[in-house]
């Protein structure tokens, strides 16, 4: 069976990512990294794609240590096999094995596919990651495209990891992940020594999750310093955790801030590692917060799915006028409110950008039913027709 024959199952897949392969023009292979934060659903994707691939699960603990103590393994029965496609799944779990694969790429014609919850473990140990032979690929949760029938205030509580948004009830399934990434990606790979200082600081993360990072004030909640605060939510963004948002930065005749925003990977971790927070409950700040997170998330996956490179940041000034998402070079503006009914006061911050700056397009996304279009060109979306119109490629600077 050739490599093509294996890709043509991906019509069957659900999930909107397609991973390609970039081939050696000499040997005819390739390789792809795929990187997701745990239970995102990576190798059920695998799975699914490529059913026929041959697999090397390194969950098995038997099959990673005769890996690890013997790489030349892989090259040797991907030589005798000569399969298509390998998959190398938890791939950070023995990075010896990376030196085979690069071999491998440079003498066979064989296709890789290496998938982790991240990057970090790999930098850290091995010295090959595969000279930029290899692409990488993310896989995020789940999305609206995925979903299909959105129920929204599940999504919001739940999250958007797979079992979670699918369970009755996911408080334990939550706990459970909380406590595992603890153990598995900070205690066993000693990101750091204070481990009960790093909780204490997810759940001042969590507090602030999607505003303006304080460095100064975390540290002082947490009770370490703030070049320690930096560090952990460094550690946040490379095990795929969490993620930046960084202010537009061009200057115009407002004052604008320079402050990034940081988000957890999903609303309901974010749930999970608030102290007090239970139920996000419409009408509330915390609501509002969670649904901005869902449609910025919609976002950031179609542009990492479509291969888009759009830069993404949030407008904010020091007079208090903000726009949630600008896309590109203010190719899209975005505003999201989680109401039912768009008041004029909402539509501020996407006027003061068009006051200030040439925006191509500018859309509030809410949950008012009705569609329409102000005198000034702002349209105002509801969030179904948004998510549709973004992941049918219908969207200005998303196309």
């Amino acid at each position: 069976m050739k490599i093509h024959d294996l890709i043509d199952s991906t019509n069957k897949l659900s999930r909107s990512l397609r991973l390609r392969f970039s081939p050696n023009p000499l040997t005819g292979s390739a390789a792809v990294f795929l990187w997701g934060p745990r239970q995102t659903g990576k190798t059920t994707l695998l799975h699914d794609q490529w059913p026929q691939a041959k697999y090397y699960d390194l969950l098995d603990t038997q099959l990673a240590t005769e890996l690890r103590l013997r790489p030349a393994l892989l090259r040797e029965e991907v030589l005798g096999q000569r399969p298509p496609l390998v998959v190398v799944d938890e791939v950070q779990k023995a990075p010896e094995l990376l030196e085979e694969v690069h071999w491998l790429l440079e003498n066979s014609a064989t296709h890789f596919v290496l998938c982790g919850p991240s990057a970090r473990k790999l930098r850290r140990v091995a010295h090959n990651l595969l000279g930029g032979r290899a692409v990488d690929a993310y896989l995020f949760p789940l999305t609206s495209a995925e979903i299909g029938a959105v129920d929204l205030h599940k999504l919001l509580n739940h999250g958007a990891l797979p079992t979670h948004y699918l369970a009755a009830d996911p408080g334990p399934l939550l706990r459970a992940y909380v406590r595992n990434y603890l153990r598995e990606e900070i205690l066993d790979e000693s990101l750091t020594r204070n481990v009960p200082a790093f909780a204490r600081f997810l759940e001042v993360a969590a507090i602030g999750h999607g505003q303006q990072i304080n460095h100064t004030n975390v540290a002082r909640e947490t009770g370490v310093s703030a070049s320690t605060v930096k560090s952990y939510y460094q550690i946040l963004e490379d095990t795929l955790l969490g993620f930046r948002l960084e202010p537009w930065r061009k200057p115009g005749r407002r004052r604008l801030v320079g402050t990034p925003k940081f988000f957890l990977f999903d609303m309901g971790v974010a749930r999970q590692l608030h102290p007090d927070l239970r139920e996000v409950s419409e009408g509330s700040d915390v609501y509002g917060r969670a649904f901005e997170h869902f449609l910025i998330n919609e976002v950031r996956a179609y542009c990492a799915y479509r291969e888009l490179d759009a830069p993404l940041y949030y407008w904010g000034t020091h007079g208090g006028d903000e726009v949630d998402l600008v896309v590109g070079d203010l190719d899209l503006a975005l505003e999201f409110k989680s109401s039912t009914t768009v008041r004029q006061s909402d539509l501020k911050g996407l006027r003061a950008l068009k006051s200030e700056r040439a925006v191509k397009c500018a859309l509030l996304v809410s949950r008012d039913p009705r569609l329409r279009r102000t005198e000034d060109g702002i349209e105002l979306l509801d969030w179904q027709s948004f998510c549709a119109r973004l992941w049918q490629g219908e969207l200005p600077g998303l196309s």
